[in-house]
């Protein structure tokens, strides 16, 4: 529940983005919204702990996505959000794979 409640919010806010701003800050929304969205489901994985790299480095460069997006530097935002998107992806998947057992 908690999960959709944050999409929701994440689509709210990228569609009031949308009416905002220009095409960049709705990529951006569509962009961070997704990278917070595995960031969420690294975090619940323990990717903390199991893949912590990975992990920190995708939420580091969430943040400097979110400061960027706030000066309307769209262009670097998207650029940050999608590092930690990629990020968070790699932190799912290794930590995935130490439940599994298969570890790094």
């Amino acid at each position: 529940m908690r999960r959709f409640r944050t999409e929701l919010l994440a689509a709210v806010g990228g569609l009031l983005l949308l009416g905002a701003t220009g095409c960049g800050g709705s990529i951006y929304a569509i962009t961070s919204s997704s990278a917070s969205s595995k960031l969420e489901t690294a975090e619940a994985l323990g990717a903390e702990r199991y893949a912590p790299y990975e992990f920190w480095y995708a939420k580091e460069h969430l943040h400097k996505a979110m400061e960027e997006a706030s000066t309307a530097d769209y262009g670097d935002a998207i650029k940050f959000a999608s590092t930690a998107e990629e990020y968070a992806e790699k932190a799912i998947v290794l930590a995935k794979q130490a439940h599994e057992g298969s570890g790094r």
